[in-house]
C-alpha cells in the first residue's frame, strides 16, 4: 500500500507515526506547510510532520500553496499513491490532487460528522457543551468536510476535560481508526456512507475575541470557555489594565446579587451571568507564570465587589 501524507501540526504525528509502523504499508511522500517563525528568537522552523518525516529519512515538500503548483502536483502523481492520507494539513487540497490517488483521498477528521465540519472542531465540541466527540475517517471530496464517513470512534468529553487533554486523546483516537480501518478500504471492504446534510454544524476558525471571558455569561458556560483554551492560549480577563488569564476554576454553589464580574468572595469567585458565581482556581499574570489563585492573591489583593474583566474595577480608568 502506497501512502501519501499530508498534514502540519503535531496534531498529526501520531497518524503519520502510526503509518510509518503499519505492516504492508509504505509511505512515499509527505507534504506539509513551509518551515515558520518560532520560539524566542522567531527561528524559521520544520512543522511537527516535515520532523517526524525527515526524521525518518522520509521525501518532504513544502508548497507555500497547492494550487497552481505543478511540480507539487508532479511530485505527488510521481508517487503514484494508493492512498492520500490527510489530517490537519491546513490547505484547501485542489481537485487533481484529490483525483491523484488510485483507491482514495481519506481525512482524518477530529469530530462526529456531520456534527463540526470545519476548522476547529475540537474547541466548538468544548464550548457547545457536548457530552462526546470522537474521531471520522472520511473520504475527501471539495465540500468543506462533506464526503462519505468510513468509520467513527466516539470518545466522551468529561467534565473536567480541557482542550489540550481532548486534542491529545483526539489525536492518539485517530491513529488508531486510521490504521484499523486503511487495509479495508483499500480492499473495498469499507465503504463511506454519505453525510446527513440536514444534521450538519460548523465549527468556525476561533479567534483571539472568543478566548475573552464575558463575565455576563452563566458559570457554566464560562466553565466551558475555560476548559475549551486550557492551558493554553488560555481564556482571559482585565485587571489593573493586563490581561489575566484563567488556567482552571470551577462554577461554585449560590448566588450573588453583584453584577457579573465582580468579586464575590474572598476565595476569588466572580460573579457571572444570572447570579451564577465561578472561582477562579489558577492564574497566569500577563508575562508571568501560571500560578494558584491564593498566590496571585498575596500579590495583587483584591476586595469583594471589585471588578474583572474590559471596565476594570476601583481602577476603572485602567480597563
Amino acid at each position: 500500500m502506497r501512502l501519501v501524507f499530508a498534514g502540519t501540526p503535531a496534531f498529526s504525528v501520531p497518524c503519520l507515526e502510526a503509518l510509518f509502523d503499519a505492516p504492508d504499508t509504505e509511505v512515499v511522500g509527505v507534504v506539509s506547510q513551509p518551515d515558520r517563525p518560532a520560539g524566542r528568537g522567531m527561528r524559521l522552523s520544520p512543522s511537527p510532520v516535515k520532523q517526524v518525516a525527515l526524521d525518518a529519512g522520509c521525501d518532504v515538500i513544502t508548497p507555500e500553496r497547492l494550487r497552481g503548483d505543478k511540480d507539487a502536483l508532479r511530485w505527488l502523481q510521481e508517487r503514484r499513491p494508493d492512498v492520500l492520507v490527510v489530517v490537519a494539513f491546513g490547505m484547501i487540497l485542489p481537485v487533481e490532487w484529490l483525483n491523484a490517488p488510485r483507491v482514495a483521498p481519506l481525512n482524518v477528521h477530529a469530530s462526529l460528522l456531520p456534527r463540526w465540519r470545519g476548522a476547529a472542531p475540537i474547541e466548538r465540541a468544548l464550548l457547545a457543551g457536548d457530552a462526546e466527540t470522537g474521531a471520522c475517517i472520511m473520504h475527501m471530496e471539495q465540500g468543506l468536510d462533506t464526503g462519505g464517513v468510513y468509520a467513527c470512534w466516539n470518545l466522551p468529553i468529561g467534565p473536567q476535560t480541557t482542550g489540550a487533554v481532548l486534542w491529545e486523546e483526539l489525536s492518539q483516537l485517530g491513529a488508531g481508526l486510521l490504521t484499523d480501518t486503511l487495509p479495508g478500504i483499500v480492499a473495498g471492504d469499507v465503504r463511506s456512507v454519505p453525510q446527513d446534510d440536514a444534521q450538519a454544524t460548523y465549527a468556525a476558525k476561533l479567534s483571539n475575541e472568543d478566548r475573552i471571558i464575558d463575565w455576563s455569561l452563566p458559570a457554566t458556560q464560562l466553565d466551558l470557555q475555560v476548559r475549551c483554551f486550557s492551558p493554553r492560549p488560555g481564556a482571559r480577563t482585565r485587571i489593573d489594565g493586563k490581561w489575566l488569564k484563567v488556567i482552571r476554576g470551577e462554577p461554585c454553589r449560590g448566588h450573588t446579587q453583584l453584577a457579573p464580574g465582580s468579586v464575590a468572595s474572598d476565595s476569588l469567585a466572580i460573579a457571572c451571568g444570572g447570579g451564577s458565581m465561578y472561582r477562579l482556581l489558577e492564574v497566569q499574570p500577563e508575562g508571568k507564570k501560571a500560578m494558584p489563585a491564593a498566590d496571585f492573591l498575596r500579590g495583587r489583593p483584591l476586595s469583594r465587589g471589585d471588578v474583572l474583566g474590559e471596565t476594570g474595577s476601583n481602577d476603572a480608568a485602567h480597563g
